[in-house]
């Protein structure tokens, strides 16, 4: 389970034999939440929340969409895609 980006205290991950559709998981804080990335430019799709709250969900959200290009990369490097 590479971990392809930190912020905030918050590991972005892809894991090694996860499935399509690309997508993250951000872990931290005792919460995790999936987002599907709709490779390579967006907009990127929350599918699941564990715990963040809304005001951390925003935050994530938008740094994610800020990030997506590199993430949809990094998913296909890892994935071999």
């Amino acid at each position: 389970m590479p971990t392809v980006l930190v912020f905030q205290g918050l590991d972005v991950r892809i894991y090694t034999n996860d499935h399509l559709p690309a997508h993250v998981h951000v872990v931290g804080r005792g919460c995790e939440a999936k987002f599907q990335l709709h490779c390579p430019e967006g907009p990127v799709e929350v599918l699941e929340n564990f715990g963040f709250s809304r005001r951390e969900m925003r935050q994530i959200l938008e740094a994610v969409q800020a990030a997506v290009e590199y993430l949809c990369e990094e998913w296909r490097r890892i994935h071999g895609i």
